[in-house]
């Protein structure tokens, strides 16, 4: 039966993809397929597409409700690359079979990709009851048993109930409320369901926008988004990819049951490479569409090139970002066989609690206090600008506050005087400054500082990698080390030079390649090229959300705690101590500019015992770090115009 283009693709299951479709009739060119503005407009009756992906071309917005200075709402298109954070609003429309869900909804292993519902009424199964309100997670789509079924869960008293449910499942699944923070990305790629529009609250910017701002001035508030598709498929005797609008005004017919797809050129994304089982590697195939921006020698992935797609694989690699209090950092990720050398620079420490996580059994850490402190406890000691001490441990200590003795957490320390030395103790919820004091001049390989030490750690280049033509980390003013992150790769090279290798991270860059055939030649031993990646903003935060292992440290206590909030034990803090991945960039940038050793941006390696003199000015460029720091991750009013 024929439908509109526009029918089918709303009919459309997508994981029934791909589909081969016929023109039954519509406006045509020539007799043939022409293009305007990147989109294909005209389609011939009786040809043949096959249809493999529908994607989101542009958004629409429109923003809900009166706004104070705005004229009546009207739609405009939000750029793709807007960098505002938002917030989800739960759908009020019911789904009333779990095979609506699951057309419309994105359900895949990534954590991103399973939605939550709840039910109306109590669902009774063979050996579970979900109740009326209860929070269902779909974890997947499988077949059991030659039935396709979802699989779903619910979390009871922190454990995790599995069950199963049919497609023909029947009753209202509502939405669940989502607290998460999304970058608008995010939201294209996994949280807009197929069919229907999205409502989200703007909630914040997770960098500059140097664009008009499409919203009004000062506007956060709930905003519709609205999808525009397109269709992306390939034809016969073609090799590029076709994009359709939906809108386009033809009849269609499904005729994948009765036509043989091999006709067609097998087209496959990075991602789809990855999926394939290993035993079909190696194989060989030809780019059709380049990723932009990549930093491979330009010859290797250009349409048309010819190349080896050897295995898939994991690789570690380490995340770093420049030290800079002044303009937007830049962020690597530095493989293990860079060769150049690193010498250490100094940390900067808010408070004794980050002391106490950063000190190590190899070395003292020897630090320089750049805030005064002091301490309401004649048994706890007081700070000064330029005090110095000698880290050693952490230990519980009584206090008397009002005549109450109660128990508080101290950092045992050893503060260094001119010709001797006296014990300290400091509490852990002091809200300080200090600078860690370096003696090492040593110089490191980056596989040296992650055996030798606990990151996030402060290096500078010293010593550029003489094996590659030009080193984009010799040239920062200093990086953090933050931590080690695996990634997906597939390994890739020339058809004509497949002993020399390289790395093409799988979520970072997007190619389409078209297989030509098993690659048969000698897979003996080869050469692994790695290179140092740059990696935008928006990488840098969808790696630390979704990839990073790093325990972020409590909360900071409060700054001068009542009687009935002294008792920081070690219990409480343990309680406190998060191990739960950031839920937005927007957290993210707020752990990094005021926590864990940040802001170390303009502190000078060669600090001293007794340098007194520079501590003022140290402290100054302290204040002044902390204030630009979160201004230069969240916009201000003034950054948004």
């Amino acid at each position: 039966m024929a439908l509109s283009l526009e029918e089918f693709i709303h009919s459309l299951d997508l994981r029934t993809l791909p589909r081969v479709l016929e023109i039954q009739s519509g406006f045509y060119f020539e007799g043939s397929v022409y293009e305007m503005f990147g989109n294909e407009c005209c389609l011939s009756t009786g040809e043949v597409i096959k249809i493999t992906d529908l994607k989101i071309k542009k958004i629409m917005a429109e923003i809900c409700g009166h706004v104070e200075g705005c004229v009546s709402p009207q739609s405009f298109e939000l750029p793709m690359n807007f960098p505002g954070l938002f917030k989800i609003v739960a759908d009020t429309t019911p789904y009333l079979t779990m095979e609506e869900i699951t057309k419309a909804n994105h359900i895949r292993p990534s954590r991103l990709n399973h939605p939550c519902f709840y039910h109306q009424k109590d669902i009774k199964l063979e050996n579970l009851i979900i109740k009326q309100g209860e929070r269902i997670m779909l974890n997947s789509v499988e077949e059991i048993n030659g039935e396709i079924m979802v699989d779903c869960s619910v979390l009871r008293n922190h454990q995790n109930h599995s069950f199963a449910l049919p497609l023909s499942q029947e009753g209202e699944f509502y939405e669940c409320e989502d607290e998460h923070i999304y970058t608008l990305k995010e939201i294209i790629q996994w949280k807009i369901p197929k069919n229907r529009t999205r409502t989200v609250i703007l909630t914040g910017f997770s960098a500059k926008w140097d664009s008009t701002n499409p919203f009004p001035r000062g506007f956060y508030g709930a905003v519709i988004l609205k999808p525009v598709y397109e269709i992306q498929g390939v034809m016969k005797f073609r090799k590029d990819i076709v994009r359709i609008l939906p809108s386009l005004d033809v009849e269609v017919k499904d005729i994948t049951d009765s036509y043989d797809a091999n006709w067609f050129l097998q087209v496959l994304s990075t991602q789809d490479l990855y999926e394939m089982a290993n035993k079909e590697f190696p194989i060989v195939a030809e780019v059709i569409e380049a990723p932009q921006g990549n930093q491979l020698p330009i010859s290797i992935l250009q349409p048309g090139k010819t190349i080896v797609i050897h295995k898939k694989c994991q690789a570690s690699k380490i995340l770093a970002s420049e030290i800079r209090s002044n303009s937007s950092k830049r962020h690597f990720l530095i493989p293990a066989s860079y060769k150049g050398k690193f010498k250490r620079r100094p940390r900067e420490f808010p408070t004794p609690y980050d002391l106490k996580i950063a000190k190590s059994e190899k070395e003292p850490l020897h630090v320089v206090a750049t805030k005064a402190f002091h301490s309401p406890f004649e048994e706890l000691s007081s700070v000064s600008v330029g005090d110095e001490f000698l880290v050693h441990h952490s230990q519980t200590t009584e206090v008397f506050c009002e005549g109450i003795k109660k128990v508080m957490d101290v950092l045992v320390c050893e503060k260094i005087l001119k010709n001797s030395h006296e014990a300290a103790l400091l509490p852990l919820y002091m809200d300080g400054g200090f600078v860690e004091v370096i003696h090492d001049k040593k110089l490191y390989q980056i596989s040296e500082l992650c055996a030798q030490f606990h990151l996030p750690f402060n290096v500078k280049v010293s010593v550029r990698d003489l094996f590659i033509e030009k080193d984009i980390l010799a040239a920062t003013p200093g990086l953090q080390l933050e931590e080690s992150i695996t990634n997906s790769y597939l390994l890739i090279s020339d058809f004509a030079n497949p002993k020399e290798r390289w790395e093409i991270p799988v979520g970072r860059v997007n190619m389409t390649v078209q297989l030509v055939n098993n690659f048969s030649g000698d897979t003996g031993s080869f050469l692994v090229s790695t290179l140092v990646e740059e990696i935008t903003e928006e990488q840098y935060y969808l790696i630390r959300r979704y990839e990073s292992s790093f325990l972020h440290p409590p909360p900071r206590p409060p700054k001068h705690p009542s009687v009935e909030k002294i008792e920081l034990t070690s219990l409480s803090l343990a309680k406190e101590k998060t191990v739960d991945l950031p839920k937005s960039p927007k957290s993210v940038h707020v752990d990094r500019s005021k926590k864990l050793y940040s802001n170390q941006a303009g502190l000078d390696s060669k600090v001293r015992a007794g340098c007194q003199n520079d501590l003022a000015d140290l402290e100054k460029e302290k204040r002044k770090t902390e204030a630009t720091a979160v201004t230069e991750i969240f916009k201000t009013e003034e950054h948004q115009k």
